[in-house]
């Protein structure tokens, strides 16, 4: 048995494991390097607005089984509100063309017969075209191999769609990601395409629950606590140590290590790591204005630089998926184009003065969809017996979501329990000379900058 697990990382991946930790009666101390814990989902007090708002914007749904069960376990549940009907509303720019995606609650899929519930000029036929995406595909196969791209479907809804999930522009990501996605969603039937809201903000459903629940099973968290280095015992096969700013920490001999922070520090803390190196961005533009009582709580939006449009009861937010075209735009004129779509998107007074707003750029949000990238991530096990890697950037069978950002921590704790295997298994981390790759043992991916 396991006497103390460590857990590096306090996003969701790392309570996640945490947790599963915990449930078991195991001994675990979690080391954060920030002062809070959600990592890329959470809440924070923005000084512009002088209240709490999220750093971002996601969407999870009824059917992301593995966040079901966390909000469960902690009580978050208690702080979402699920929607009752799987409906999204959709504005096309381009064409001054709105519409209302109806999927019910059934599983079997009946809105395609109703083209009112439909996706806007598409036919029931014209459905078939995703078919594909319910199949299994080659790891090196992209979504452009396998779906028609030139079509008013893929146009409004599957492009809006994988990008959103796959944070990468869809035509060169990879297809068994995208199938992953389409399968657990529009593939489950509505029911599992029910929204979940956190209208009181991410870290009240999913990070404060989180930390409740482990400080009354004894876990020990600390923040500001920032790992430079783990030591190898003198054999090579595990850890021992763990090097922090105030001093090294001792690794006993039943202890186990999870690794749940981003690609790029994993791979520093583990040289010749083969894992995700290439990173796709994320914008969100926050506005301090109440959105109208009658709007979406989301509506997508095509044809335009705005892709959704999330109406809180205090505010209105903006997201916009593979942004790094965006890394660079000047903040005040980036925040005045998505206003216009804002504007626009909601039906607002076409005169309404922009508001005080403030924007979010994550620089480094997730790793690139594509094949070569989903090839490169690691599994739960790595080459040192008691260290196990966790988050989306692991090898989960999703893009990098908070669902599979989940799974990963429940699998690392789990291992990490269970006391991790010796040896090269099916979840073993690659490293570069595993692969004959021409890596330097000291290399790490090249970085763009942290986000703001």
């Amino acid at each position: 048995m396991t006497a103390t697990v460590h857990v590096i990382g306090a996003g969701l991946a790392g309570l996640a494991a945490a947790l599963t930790v915990s449930a078991r009666g195991t001994a675990v101390v979690v080391h954060e390097v920030a002062p809070q814990a959600g990592g890329r989902c959470r809440s924070y007090v923005d000084p512009t607005f002088g209240r709490v708002i999220d750093n971002g914007n996601h969407l999870v749904l009824a059917g992301n089984r593995e966040v079901a069960a966390y909000l469960r376990e902690t009580g978050g549940e208690r702080a979402v509100r699920i929607a009752e009907r799987a409906g999204f509303d959709f504005i096309d720019l381009r064409d001054q063309l709105r519409w209302r995606l109806d999927l019910g609650r059934s599983r079997i899929p009946g809105w395609l017969f109703d083209r009112n519930r439909r996706v806007a000029g598409t036919r029931l036929l014209d459905y078939l075209d995703c078919l594909p995406l319910m199949r299994q595909h080659a790891p090196d196969a992209t979504v452009a191999a396998v779906l028609k791209t030139d079509t008013v479907l893929y146009r409004r809804l599957l492009q809006p769609l994988l990008l959103a999930a796959l944070n990468t522009e869809p035509e060169p990501a990879s297809a068994r990601l995208a199938a992953s996605i389409v399968r657990e969603t529009l593939g489950a039937g509505g029911d599992a395409c029910r929204p979940i809201f956190a209208p009181d903000g991410l870290s009240a459903a999913f990070v404060e629950p989180a930390l409740a629940t482990l400080a009354r099973r004894g876990a020990s968290i600390r923040f500001g606590h920032r790992l430079k280095a783990l030591v190898p015992a003198p054999d090579g096969a595990r850890v021992a140590g763990l090097v922090f700013d105030d001093g090294v920490m001792t690794v006993g001999a039943g202890d186990a290590v999870v690794l749940a922070v981003p690609a790029h520090a994993a791979a520093a803390l583990l040289p010749g790591l083969v894992c995700p190196t290439r990173t796709r961005a994320i914008v969100n533009v926050h506005y301090d204005v109440s959105a109208p009582a009658d709007a979406p709580p989301i509506v997508g939006v095509v044809g335009g630089l705005v892709e959704w449009v999330f109406a809180y009861p205090d505010r209105v937010s903006i997201t916009i998926s593979g942004a790094d075209r965006l890394l660079d735009a000047p903040r005040e004129r980036l925040a005045e184009q998505c206003w216009r779509d804002v504007v626009r998107a909601l039906a607002l007074p076409p005169d309404q003065p922009l508001p005080r707003w403030q924007v979010v750029r994550e620089k480094r949000a997730t790793f690139a969809a594509l094949p070569a990238e989903d090839a490169l991530r690691p599994g739960a096990q790595s080459t040192y017996q008691n260290l196990l890697l966790a988050g989306d950037w692991t090898a989960t069978g999703l893009p990098a979501t908070i669902e599979g950002a989940l799974r990963s921590g429940r699998l690392a704790g789990s291992l990490a329990c269970a006391g991790a295997p010796s040896g090269r298994t099916d979840n073993t981390v690659r490293t570069a000379r595993d692969d004959g790759l021409a890596r330097s043992p000291s290399a790490s991916p090249v970085p763009l900058d942290p986000a703001a």
